[in-house]
């Protein structure tokens, strides 16, 4: 009789706690709940960031000529009707022990730092 009058308390007891954490409302869904109001407060602030960025480009898009000429000139290639473009090929990659300034692979006379050699 006196182990049943304990069992009885430490049974409710359990079942209270279980549901204090485990719950609908317990403490992991609740934390759960919190990480996930803080990851969307993070996504939210990235994606008004964004946005207020479009809308200077907008802004600058619609009023800003000299915005206007540089888009042009960068992304299509436009060029006014007295300018010359000069276009020079891509020069080849250097071995990398040139690219360390070594020299090692290269001729004598195209060492960095290497004395001009006589005739």
């Amino acid at each position: 009789m006196q182990k049943r009058f304990y069992l009885t308390p430490a049974l409710i007891i359990l079942f209270i706690l279980f549901f204090t954490v485990f719950g609908e409302r317990g403490l992991l869904r609740i934390n759960r709940l919190n990480r996930d109001r803080d990851d969307l407060q993070k996504q939210f602030l990235d994606l008004k960031g964004e946005n207020d960025k479009l809308k200077r480009e907008i802004s600058a898009l619609q009023t800003d000529r000299r915005y206007l000429e540089s888009i042009a000139r960068h992304d299509f290639g436009l060029v006014r009707n007295n300018e010359v473009i000069y276009q020079f090929p891509p020069q080849a990659k250097l071995p990398a022990a040139a690219e360390k300034g070594d020299g090692k692979d290269l001729p004598k006379g195209n060492r960095a730092g290497a004395a001009p050699q006589k005739k």
